[in-house]
């Protein structure tokens, strides 16, 4: 991969799109939008031979779900790409602004990061999503999947382009590229193009986050991955814990905002445990503590005893770690032992314990009776995201429009001197 030739012309990109109106950026993306649906039937049989080729080679089906698309999610695709044109343009929205002592007037400005980089696993709708968050905040983006996705993103890349070219003088086609190769190299590359890449975000598991957050020496976003916990306090409603415990846990295991801990107040442990494992049978295995198992052994199948490792683990699959505690406080401060800052969340009829847990709780997403699944920028309104932050820096939580954007000062004056 020539590192300095492609991101020369995505520099070349993000110049020509950084003064593009809202309009002329929308115009572009209702392009890409038809290309991509005129190119449904490629992008779904190319999405079907990386789906071919991931289970021959043994990729559990908790992953491959987050790999495959279908009818439903290729919908949420172009749904995501018409939610951002119809979101406000961020680019040059004054953050604030001021006179200073000697009369200049100062603004404080919205303006586009450059040249993104994103290096993501899986998931070909990132493709999608993250070209598209770039494009309307005014950043060209180096795209870099996973070998697993290649011949989805390849297709879906490819009806991005003809929708950019489909635009006109309104679509910018350098403002975006696919990095093609499977060398590992190329990932070496990115990190080290210091003054060619303005940031770089890691989306994917926890080995891919650390190489890039250890090796790196641009700047990098951190997205995290989701050891996410499910605390059941005393005296919660039975019934709404689990309803909520399933769907966080089973309804996408292999996603990072699925649950992997399950902490329970002792005094719930025999109304709630039982009512859960009959909810999971056949579905989850639960790794239990000594407390939780002798309430668990005796009334439900695929229970085995927990080792101290299955506690701030990701396992991204169909398993489930159970353990008992004594207090709010208590689940508080094994959550921020345990925890990668992800999501966290309290079942609880107790208000007073539900302000602590939420002010507490170290966390970018802190649910009060409600799933951790709902951790995603399309549930929070964002149309589509760029991964979920957990670190405290620049970007926190779902990152949006917003989040692929600084802000710059604009000073005007007649004459002033110091």
């Amino acid at each position: 991969m020539n590192i300095d030739a492609i991101c020369s012309s995505l520099r070349a990109g993000a110049g020509a799109l950084a003064v593009h109106t809202a309009a002329q950026k929308n115009h572009a993306l209702s392009c890409v939008a038809a290309a991509i649906n005129r190119h449904k039937a490629d992008i779904l049989d190319a999405n079907q031979k990386d789906v071919e080729a991931a289970r021959s080679k043994g990729m559990t089906e908790a992953l491959v779900e987050r790999l495959a698309l279908d009818e439903k999610k290729f919908k949420s695709i172009l749904d995501s790409i018409e939610i951002i044109i119809n979101q406000g343009d961020p680019i040059g929205e004054e953050i604030a602004g001021w006179a200073a002592p000697k009369g200049m007037q100062i603004r404080q400005v919205r303006v586009p990061l450059g040249v993104v980089a994103i290096i993501y696993e899986s998931r070909p709708n990132v493709t999608v999503d993250a070209f598209s968050l770039a494009y309307k905040s005014g950043n060209s983006i180096l795209l870099r999947g996973s070998s697993s996705a290649l011949a989805s993103n390849k297709a879906i890349a490819s009806a991005i382009k003809e929708g950019l070219l489909d635009a006109g003088k309104d679509g910018v086609a350098d403002a975006i590229y696919l990095c093609e190769s499977v060398d590992h190299e190329d990932v070496n590359q990115i990190l080290n193009a210091v003054g060619k890449i303005d940031i770089v975000l890691p989306r994917g598991g926890k080995n891919l986050i650390n190489t890039v957050v250890e090796n790196a020496k641009i700047p990098v976003i951190q997205t995290g991955a989701g050891v996410c916990h499910l605390y059941v306090d005393d005296g919660a409603d039975v019934e709404m814990a689990c309803e909520i415990a399933v769907n966080a846990k089973t309804q996408r295991p292999g996603a990072c905002n699925a649950i992997e801990t399950l902490l329970v107040h002792r005094n719930m442990l025999s109304s709630f445990l039982p009512l859960l494992a009959s909810k999971l049978a056949g579905k989850v295995q639960l790794r239990a503590d000594d407390d939780c198992l002798s309430v668990l052994s005796a009334n439900a199948q695929n229970v085995v005893k927990a080792c101290e490792d299955d506690f701030g683990f990701e396992f991204l699959d169909f398993i489930l770690a159970v353990k008992a505690v004594g207090s709010v406080d208590e689940a508080i401060d094994f959550i921020n032992s345990h925890n990668t800052k992800h999501s966290e969340c309290i079942v609880t009829n107790n208000r007073a314990n539900a302000r602590t847990f939420q002010t507490k709780v170290d966390a970018a997403c802190v649910y009060v009776n409600a799933s951790t699944r709902f951790t995603d920028g399309g549930e929070f309104g964002f149309g589509a995201e760029l991964g979920i932050s957990t670190q405290k820096l620049h970007a926190r939580g779902p990152m949006g429009i917003k989040a692929l954007t600084t802000t710059k000062f604009l000073i005007d004056g007649d004459g002033q001197i110091r």
